[in-house]
């Protein structure tokens, strides 16, 4: 079974969700002639790296006005959405939590990032609260596993994912460096990623998409884009660098449920 993937790549404008809304809208119409099944968003799409709207610009546990566009989003071009991050208000508590979109425009469900980046500047829980659930989105085409950037440091988070029958891992993120640091130090930087997109699929044997931030935020932060499309062994499918794009592949899911039965990993211990 064949599936078209759509992972969004930008580099937001700080607190402005219409024009980053536009943004997403564009770069999808651009590859509307595509068959789309999922579209993946990055992390923070809607506001950027921004600690002032994180604390004054939250949205409800529906999603607020963010979701609501997508929603009709999902329903114009016929697809699913992995809608990146934005952050949600509960009982006065903030989750950094992607909310999965399905064809007909309703929420298909949500996951709330569990692993916060507190570290080299990031401060994510001086205003989250970390969730404490992994999620398989049960869509029309495939199970999508869903994880948020610095979770793709703890492989056990992917070994769930992969327990509840995930063929699909998508990573929103907006992983990042600071703009200081030598050439060499940003090279590596962007290996070791591509280096572990590649590594959290061939480990999974999943088809594993990242939708990264690109550009400058606040205090020097660089997002390094490099958002990819991997295949169950690791091969890079579809990538680009660290310009605004879509990053598109058509995946063939026969592949993976394939490599379920023949290295059934997720029954092992």
């Amino acid at each position: 079974m064949k599936a078209g993937i759509l992972s969004v790549q930008f580099n937001p404008i700080l607190g402005d969700k219409q024009a980053n809304l536009e943004k997403v809208e564009e770069i999808i119409h651009q590859h509307s002639d595509n068959n789309l099944d999922l579209i993946v968003l990055p992390e923070f799409f809607s506001t950027g790296i921004c600690d002032k709207e994180f604390i004054n610009s939250p949205e409800d546990e529906t999603g607020g006005e963010v979701i609501a566009k997508l929603k009709e989003t999902a329903k114009r071009y016929n697809t699913n959405i992995a809608a990146g991050t934005v952050i949600e208000l509960v009982d006065g508590k903030r989750y950094n939590t992607c909310f999965v979109i399905n064809r007909q425009g309703e929420i298909a469900g949500k996951y709330r990032k569990k692993h916060l980046y507190n570290f080299a500047g990031g401060n994510e829980d001086k205003y989250l609260t970390p969730g404490n659930e992994t999620f398989v989105a049960d869509l029309d085409f495939a199970k999508v596993g869903i994880s948020v950037c610095f979770d793709i440091k703890f492989p056990m988070l992917y070994r769930d994912l992969i327990k509840k029958g995930a063929e699909i891992i998508v990573s929103p993120s907006a992983w990042s460096t600071l703009s200081a640091f030598s050439e060499k130090s940003k090279d590596d930087f962007v290996k070791t990623w591509q280096g572990m997109n590649m590594c959290r699929a061939a480990e999974t044997l999943t088809y594993f998409v990242t939708a990264n931030l690109v550009g400058m935020a606040e205090n020097n932060v660089l997002s390094i884009g490099n958002s990819m499309i991997c295949d169950p062994v690791g091969a890079v499918v579809a990538g680009c660098d660290t310009y605004e794009s879509g990053v598109y592949a058509e995946v063939d899911l026969s592949i993976v449920r394939d490599f379920k039965r023949l290295y059934p990993v997720a029954e092992m211990e």
